[in-house]
């Protein structure tokens, strides 16, 4: 069974009516909320129940549609596989409370085993199949996951221990493959071919876990987000649900899903919301431009969730040119800030198209701010804004300095607080507790400000989580990972700004007395261990890291050096 400790009685304890915690304000403090009335929510409902809750409405129009063979399975299929599918995972020995990891991309089986687990009480950690092996075994062994669905490929990254010894498939894991099944594997069709009157009756409590993402957090090494039915219930209706939604899907949309299931992002905004809203969802397995203009063509796609990188390829590619986008009228970017110059340069490709930003974050469950230019009755957004503070939900900033509440056009730490932010980090009550406050107020690490008419804007972070083309680069990670290079004698590792990547880390490396060692040396060790997006950029030698007298290292230093051009030479 998985478990959360938590120091916090107030983050375990959130009241279940539909409005937020009604926990109360301090005298001075600024409370922002959203521009949109607050609305019933029925978070008391499994997450299952309540994606599917007015399916019957549109059972027999798209739900998946797999963009690499064409294949669609309606919203009633799409229901009965899953059903199948957590019938199976039930005969396979998976208990409510049990871990299922999905080490995959964006396909069809996804969805399936993601709603199959809910079904049967059990909770899904989503993992980015690109991962080194030792990545990937942090993340198992963290959650204790008892069944991995994922593809041939992959299958001998699940083979090989960290230290060096083989990993036995079957034996504390059950490996199941979507395609050919390799040796001890089984392959999909075992469980979603399965008797879904066979799927056991389980009651589930709205705060069970049913989602376990890792993330960094403000600072430090990966974490399992403790997400529950109620969080992410909360957050898709926050998005989808009352007369006047934040964001405005019907039936008759087709929503793109290019960005990765295994990111909160997508999960959420793409798969869920569309769910709920009886939406088409047009599974992309990766990025393409070609492939990906195509079947926006093809296919009619109108609602677009984008990040900065994709918004520059459609943007700036001449290929863009040939094909029809007139589709589109929704154009929704998050993950990573987008320029002023980019959100122009894309408005001159789908002038028919509203673009707007949202905010958000994987402890936060996961979107705080929309822009209301999607609503059914939009409001106008400004350039750079990540709009208002989402439904059912207070905002405040905070001066990190004294802790103050700040009053409008004021930058400060972000805080949200919510039933949709998450139960608390995996088995870790000091990071919890030093996340979410006494008050149950989530702090971002986020520098931002709230203007004159309550929209959000992010100007800087407080946090050092890097982030590469939306992706999560935790400078944590990365150090110790330099630090057992026996040549090395300390390292620190920083952003360094960048056109299309928007960040990307680089090192600053002290050697060890005696030692010859090269930039390329150090960036193949790192390579060796880690997802491509957290590979070094550039190395710098230098003869000490800056820290505090307390030992922490004064990064804003390093990011100095890096402004000014003039490390020290290697």
């Amino acid at each position: 069974m998985i478990s959360i400790e938590t120091q916090n009685p107030d983050v375990s304890n959130l009241d279940t009516s539909h409005s937020i915690p009604k926990m109360a304000n301090r005298i001075d403090d600024h409370v922002f909320r959203s521009k949109l009335p607050e609305i019933p929510i029925s978070n008391h409902l499994p997450l299952h129940t309540y994606c599917f809750e007015n399916y019957s409405q549109f059972a027999d129009r798209p739900c998946l549609i797999v963009g690499s063979t064409n294949k669609t399975y309606s919203f009633a299929e799409t229901h009965l596989i899953s059903r199948k599918v957590g019938a199976g995972f039930a005969h396979l020995g998976l208990k409510q409370g049990d871990v299922v990891m999905i080490l995959l991309q964006n396909c069809a089986e996804f969805a399936f085993s993601f709603l199959g687990a809910s079904m049967v009480g059990a909770v899904t950690t989503t993992a980015n199949p690109f991962y080194t092996s030792a990545e990937i075994f942090k993340q198992l062994n963290a959650s204790k996951a008892k069944i991995v669905v994922t593809q041939a490929q992959y299958v001998d990254k699940l083979r090989d221990y960290p230290d060096g010894q083989v990993a036995k498939i079957g034996e504390g894991f059950t490996v199941i493959t979507i395609d050919d099944p390799p040796e001890n594997c089984m392959h999909f069709s075992v469980v979603s071919e399965a008797n879904e009157s066979e799927l056991p009756e389980v009651s589930i409590n709205s705060d069970d876990p049913v989602a376990l993402p890792f993330s960094s957090g403000t600072t430090g090494l990966p974490k399992g987000v403790v997400l529950t039915h109620k969080s992410l219930i909360t957050s898709v209706a926050q998005q989808v649900d009352g007369e006047n939604p934040n964001l405005h899907l019907t039936p008759d949309d087709v929503v793109l899903c290019v960005l990765p299931l295994f990111h909160i992002y997508s999960l959420n905004s793409v798969l869920l919301c569309s769910l709920r809203a009886g939406a088409a969802v047009l599974l992309m397995q990766k990025f393409e431009i070609g492939t990906l203009l195509e079947l926006i063509q093809r296919y009619r796609v109108s609602v677009a969730a984008v990040v900065p990188p994709l918004v520059l390829a459609l943007a700036k590619n001449p290929m863009v040119e040939s094909f029809d986008l007139s589709s589109i009228r929704v154009v929704l970017s998050g993950a990573a800030p987008l320029g002023k110059e980019l959100e122009a340069a894309l408005r001159s490709r789908v002038p028919q198209a509203v673009l707007g930003q949202g905010y958000g974050m994987t402890e936060a469950g996961p979107v705080l701010s929309m822009c209301l230019a999607f609503a059914k009755q939009p409001f106008p957004t400004k350039s750079g804004s990540c709009g208002t503070v989402v439904r059912n939900a207070e905002l405040k900033v905070v001066d990190p300095e004294t802790g103050c509440s700040l009053g409008r056009n004021q930058p400060g730490e972000i805080c949200i607080r919510g039933q949709q932010i998450m139960k608390g980090y995996l088995n870790d009550p000091e990071a919890t507790a030093s996340t979410i406050d006494v008050d149950g107020w989530l702090h971002t690490g986020d520098i931002g400000y709230v203007d004159d008419d309550e929209e959000v804007f992010i100007v800087d972070r407080v946090k050092e989580l890097i982030k590469f083309k939306g992706f999560q680069v935790p400078p944590a990670e990365l150090e110790a990972l330099l630090v057992s290079h026996p040549s090395i004698a300390d390292a620190a590792v920083v952003p360094q700004k960048d056109d299309v990547a928007g960040e990307v880390p680089v090192a600053f490396v002290v050697r060890s007395n005696g030692f010859e060692l090269t930039e390329e040396a150090v960036k193949e060790f790192i390579s060796k261990q880690v997802v491509f997006y957290k590979r070094l950029h550039k190395v710098y030698f230098v003869h000490a890291i800056p820290k505090s007298p307390s030992g922490k290292i004064l990064r804003k230093d390093l990011r100095a050096k890096l402004a000014e051009k003039t490390p020290e030479p290697n």
